[in-house]
C-alpha cells in the first residue's frame, strides 16, 4: 500500500488543521483562589508563591491576566467557617462570596474575561466533604440536588462555565437540566477532576 502523507500537506488550511498542538496563552485556564474579609493579597501557606486574593484585588489580577492574553480564570472561594454547615446551604445562596465576587467580576470586565467556577461543596461543609453526609457515607443523589442549585447559583451571577469537580454520579446530566430548564443553555459545563485516593 502507498501512504501519500504528501496530502496532509496540500495547502495551509490542511497542514493548520493536522499539525502538532500549539499552546496559546488563550489556551490558559488560570486557577485563583478568593478569600473573604480580606483587603489585600495574604499568602497561601500551603503553595509557595501564591496568594489568596480579595475580590477587589482579583479584579487588577484579571487586568494584568489580560494584557497577557488569559482570557479566562477559574475561581475557588475560600468561605469563612461561619457559613459552613452540615447540609451546605450557602453554597447555592445568591448572596454567598462567590456569587458576589462573580457579579462584580462580570460588572467590571463583561466578556473581556471568562468566569469558571467550582461547584463542589468541600468550602460550604462543616466535615469539608465534596458530598453530603448520612450515616458516615456520602450521598450520591441528594448532593447532585444541591450541587444542581449551586451550578444555577453560580450562573445567575454571570459565571460562563460551571465546572463540578465533586465526581458525584450524574451530576453532569442534572446540572445541565437545571441549567437548561431555567435559561441558561448558554452556560457552559466544564468537569475537570478525577479523584480516586486524596490525602
Amino acid at each position: 500500500m502507498i501512504k501519500r502523507a504528501r496530502r496532509l500537506r496540500k495547502n495551509n488550511s490542511i497542514r493548520s488543521l493536522v499539525s502538532e498542538t500549539k499552546l496559546h496563552a488563550d489556551d490558559f485556564v488560570y486557577p485563583i483562589f478568593i478569600k473573604e474579609n480580606i483587603t489585600r493579597r495574604e499568602a497561601i501557606k500551603s503553595l509557595a508563591g501564591q496568594d489568596y486574593l480579595s475580590q477587589n484585588e482579583l479584579q487588577h489580577e484579571i487586568d494584568d491576566l489580560l494584557k497577557l492574553g488569559i482570557n479566562a480564570i477559574a475561581l475557588f472561594p475560600v468561605i469563612s467557617s461561619d457559613y459552613k454547615s452540615r447540609d451546605a446551604h450557602e453554597a447555592y445562596s445568591q448572596e454567598n462570596f462567590l456569587n458576589k465576587t462573580v457579579e462584580l467580576t462580570q460588572k467590571t470586565h463583561g466578556d473581556s474575561i471568562s468566569i469558571i467556577t467550582d461547584v463542589a461543596l468541600d468550602p460550604y461543609t462543616d466535615h469539608g466533604h465534596d458530598g453530603l453526609l448520612e450515616d458516615g457515607k456520602i450521598v450520591n443523589d441528594r448532593t447532585v440536588e444541591v450541587l444542581c442549585k449551586m451550578a444555577l447559583s453560580q450562573a445567575q451571577a454571570g459565571a460562563d462555565i460551571v465546572a463540578p469537580s465533586d465526581m458525584m454520579d450524574g451530576r453532569v446530566a442534572a446540572i445541565r437540566e437545571t441549567l437548561d430548564r431555567n435559561g441558561f443553555e448558554d452556560v457552559l459545563i466544564m468537569s475537570y477532576t478525577a479523584k480516586y485516593a486524596s490525602s
